[in-house]
């Protein structure tokens, strides 16, 4: 099972006692290059403004404008869509290029080794120029890794960072090297999802990382369990069901009644918070102080309506009980991230391909838009392989015939919305396992609604991992289990946070 993305939820979820941040559905094992070694793959994230199904539909009309081929033919059409930003031409490189080796570093084999084989193909690269260092750690434990590549100067070209500390390198001009010195332009990642972008940009706005995957989330429920409880037979009356936070509360109570609190609709407390944490319409920190908004207040009556009648479960994420949940039907539902449809959550809950509830799932979008999870490339200011490094993040993140090739191959729910909209539009499934763990249901075309809404503009500082884990370890622990009251609970949580940031004013 992979790690890369169980560290991600467990920075999300600390105060479950969870364990690390997971990922990935059911794929073939890939070797990697050099120095590394071979595990599951998967991905992970998200998403852009309500416009964007619109610009995607305007990409795609220029990309055909675009194109050499001359042909009223659909599949003409078609291919002149996807090679749209491919053919983009690309600015000089200024960074140092001929080194022997190309360096890849990430603290485990998740995503790396089938980029590199597939870049390697493309490019005709060989495999002796390549060299993927594989810590083979959780994805919190990478950033020491890294520090020490750096102290000791050791080979590095490309390495990737996780959302939750991407900011530490980004934001840092020895550590990370500005995009646009590898040729690349505003231009090149027209498509990409907006969030991603706000991600990848320093303190100054400047473009240093780039993600190829987008981390949206949905919510998966128990088809059989949804009739009988809510009388619900499709994912569109699912989601009338359960489609704002009020709606999802009211919905839980009432199952939570009928089973006589056997069944809950939320699988935990984490997976709630990390859907609304997303919707946040405030920066946690703003003038370097923390900024306790009502939204805090708002998810933590939310969480006590439910945790006080069995509307969620009690089990920590990643334990053997939150797997056992999904077919012992004291989980109707699981939010999941695209990176969770495989055996890192959704099928491992089904107990695998034929397991007591494979087959019996549907997903629908939830009650508010949301990713979990994501991964972006950043460049070491000191390569001596440009060339490459420009070469592996064009691959993935412009080159559209390759991204829609990793999308449907892995399958990663890629980070470029005219591609995701040609899959969706095309209704070509992804992947078998997780298509009949849907019951069939193509679970792209769900995700890709939750995908165009989100937005982070001026939401990302620092310190939200650490803001987000002390929030709900607080909650649990103060509001819902000790029964303190909503203003005790948040001076409990201040004074945390002011104690793990001491930075902040």
């Amino acid at each position: 099972m992979n790690t890369l993305k169980r560290t991600l939820a467990l920075v999300a979820t600390l105060a479950m006692a969870t364990g690390a941040f997971a990922s990935c559905g059911k794929e073939d094992d890939t070797s990697s290059t050099s120095t590394s070694s071979s595990a599951p793959e998967s991905s992970a994230e998200s998403s852009a403004e309500e416009s964007s199904a619109e610009e995607s539909s305007d990409a795609e009309s220029s990309a055909e404008e675009s194109s050499d081929a001359e042909s009223s033919d659909a599949e003409d059409e078609e291919s002149s869509a996807v090679e749209s930003t491919a053919s983009a031409e690309l600015g000089e490189i200024s960074l140092a290029t001929g080194g022997d080796t190309f360096t890849v570093a990430a603290w485990n084999a998740d995503d790396v080794p089938a980029m590199l084989e597939q870049w390697k193909a493309a490019t005709g690269t060989s495999d002796d120029k390549v060299n993927f260092i594989n810590f083979d750690v959780g994805g919190g434990a990478a950033s020491e890794k890294y520090d020490a590549l750096f102290n000791d100067g050791a080979d590095l070209d490309v390495y990737f960072c996780e959302a939750d500390w991407a900011l530490k390198y980004i934001n840092d001009d020895t550590k990370t090297a500005p995009l646009e010195q590898l040729g690349f332009s505003d231009a090149n990642f027209a498509d990409i999802y907006s969030y991603t972008d706000e991600i990848g940009k320093d303190s100054n706005g400047v473009r240093k990382g780039v993600s190829w995957q987008a981390a949206a989330g949905g919510f998966a429920y128990r088809t059989d369990l949804a009739e009988q409880y809510l009388g619900v037979k499709t994912p569109e009356e699912m989601q009338a069901k359960i489609g704002d936070w009020e709606s999802f509360v009211t919905a839980a109570e009432d199952i939570a009644e009928q089973s006589g609190g056997k069944t809950a609709l939320a699988d935990t407390l984490g997976g709630m918070w990390q859907v609304f944490a997303a919707s946040r319409t405030t920066p946690w920190v703003v003038d370097n102080a923390l900024e306790v908004d009502a939204s805090c207040e708002e998810f933590a009556n939310y969480a006590k309506r439910l945790w006080d009648c069995g509307g969620v479960t009690k089990n920590p994420q990643w334990d053997a009980s939150w797997y056992a949940s999904g077919q012992d039907d004291s989980a109707m539902g699981f939010f999941v991230s695209t990176w969770g449809f495989g055996d890192a959550i959704l099928a491992q809950a089904a107990g695998g391909e034929g397991g007591a509830t494979y087959g019996k799932w549907n997903v629908c979008q939830g009650p508010s838009p949301y990713f979990w999870g994501g991964t972006w490339i950043v460049v070491n200011p000191a390569t001596d392989n440009a060339e490459e490094a420009q070469s592996f993040i064009k691959t993935f993140t412009v080159d559209q015939e390759q991204i829609k090739k990793y999308a449907l191959d892995k399958p990663e729910y890629c980070n470029n919305m005219a591609v995701m909209q040609e899959i969706v539009d095309s209704g070509e499934n992804p992947n078998d396992y997780v298509t009949n763990l849907l019951d069939g249901q193509n679970y792209f075309a769900v995700l890709h609604e939750n995908a165009k809404k989100i937005n982070l503009n001026g939401l990302i500082t620092p310190y939200d991992a650490t803001i987000k884990a002390d929030f709900i370890e607080t909650v649990q622990s103060e509001f819902l289990e000790s029964g303190a009251s909503w203003e005790d609970t948040q001076k409990d949580f201040i004074k945390k946070v002011y104690a793990d940031i001491p930075d902040l004013q």
